[in-house]
């Protein structure tokens, strides 16, 4: 039977970003001018107003009421999305496809009005953890590799792992694309096929590769943990709204 894809009951509010009063730079990142840092050169520039007045306070706060113009237009704040998606096989993680192949887009389309994307990719035959946000700057963090996000996988292999290649693997090895650094590495069951593996790395389909450089296919690949975020009472197909505790976590990662 198909799962139904709606949010699962959580004892939090799901995340809500927009509340006033709100701080000017905030407000016109939210907007998609720029950054917060970036707002706060243009508030020096005297390129914001506010009720037809020249912004000179940087830490102005600004009412629902407020009409605020940047460049002499009138600019609003978005109401950001934090979606979470236990994504199952055979959809692919991009807005749409030119074969009409299924996208994870498909299943989250009920989700909210507002226009989201996913936050990175996980290819059609893996599963597991898959955000997306009309967040840009949170989006940059989660996937730039400067942040490190930590994300952990379990993979089921077509044979079991030796100890040889589970310690290089461990130690750290070479790729034709640079050097492979794994954060934790672990054998999951008696019969060495169940390998839970911990990583920072983005590169593209750096988990399979990994494994097929020593020999092994990749028979399942699942994202169990992204950043703070588990895959806790959300079945395969199913998403929900990320609550606000959530959200902090995901903001203050560094």
């Amino acid at each position: 039977m198909q799962r139904r894809n709606k949010p699962q009951k959580s004892k939090t509010t799901p995340y809500k970003s927009i509340s006033y009063p709100i701080r000017i730079n905030k407000y016109i990142a939210n907007s998609g001018i720029c950054s917060r840092r970036d707002a706060d050169k243009l508030i020096q520039e005297g390129r914001i107003k506010v009720n037809d007045q020249v912004v000179t306070e940087m830490g102005m706060q600004i009412e629902r009421k407020d009409e605020v113009k940047y460049n002499n237009k009138v600019i609003s704040p978005q109401n950001f999305v934090y979606v979470l998606l236990n994504k199952p096989k055979d959809y692919i993680s991009t807005m749409e496809d030119p074969e009409n192949r299924r996208t994870v887009m498909d299943l989250v389309k009920n989700a909210c009005d507002e226009r989201i994307y996913p936050v990175g990719r996980l290819d059609r035959n893996t599963t597991g953890l898959l955000l997306l946000t009309n967040d840009g700057e949170l989006s940059q963090k989660m996937t730039h590799p400067s942040y490190k996000i930590k994300k952990i996988y379990q993979v089921e292999l077509d044979k079991p792992i030796t100890t040889h290649h589970f310690e290089d693997i461990a130690n750290g090895f070479e790729l034709e694309d640079g050097p492979v650094q794994i954060n934790d590495l672990a054998v999951l069951d008696s019969s060495k096929k169940t390998i839970g593996v911990q990583i920072h790395i983005g590169r593209n389909r750096i988990v399979r590769r990994i494994f097929e450089h020593f020999g092994y296919e990749v028979v399942k690949l699942d994202r169990t943990m992204y950043g703070p975020l588990t895959k806790k009472d959300l079945p395969r197909g199913n998403w929900r709204m990320l609550t606000d505790k959530e959200v902090i976590l995901l903001k203050n990662l560094s």
